[in-house]
């Protein structure tokens, strides 16, 4: 289940698909990657708490009601949940539909090393590595550095792929 764990597994992690009682840890890892964007807007933390719980459910419904054959997964660590990662094996491609890990897994590598695993999937199935990136996104650097390029930009959102493999 999920990509194939090599450079991952250097960090303890595993994947299980995520389950109903899981919307509360989606909740707060959505809130804790997107709150600062709306932090600057000087509402109560009442009200924004309640708006990025909305902005959540509707992502949520979205990305369940638009990628129905996509692969569902929490990323834990020492049976704790640390991230999500959701993945669509398509004919055409392989595409990352999200990866989020909580604040205190960001910027240590184990991003990095997921998107290697992803990318050694797929070049095995000879196809390319597909994504949709926020323009401000601090991660859009690790995925040039990686090998994807900007396909389509339509702001605030860039349409990014890793070509597959030459001679692939």
């Amino acid at each position: 289940m999920g990509p194939p764990l090599r450079a991952a597994a250097a960090f303890g992690i595993r994947y299980r698909p995520e389950r109903e009682d899981d919307l509360p840890f989606l909740a707060a890892l959505y809130a804790s990657a997107r709150g600062r964007e709306f932090a600057g807007l000087g509402w109560p933390p009442e009200m924004l708490s309640a708006f990025l719980g909305q902005q959540f459910d509707a992502q949520h419904r979205f990305y369940r009601a638009r990628f129905p054959a996509a692969e569902w997964l929490i990323v834990e660590a020492e049976d704790a949940a640390i991230g999500r990662l959701a993945v669509e094996r398509r004919e055409s491609s392989l595409h990352l539909i999200d990866i989020a890990l909580t604040p205190e897994r960001r910027g240590g590598g184990l991003g990095g090393a997921i998107l290697a695993d992803l990318i050694d999937e797929a070049e095995a199935l000879e196809l390319p590595l597909s994504l949709q990136v926020d323009h401000a996104n601090p991660a859009r650097r690790l995925y040039e550095r990686l090998g994807f390029r900007t396909l389509e930009a339509r702001p605030p959102y860039e349409w990014m792929e890793r070509p597959r493999a030459a001679g692939a």
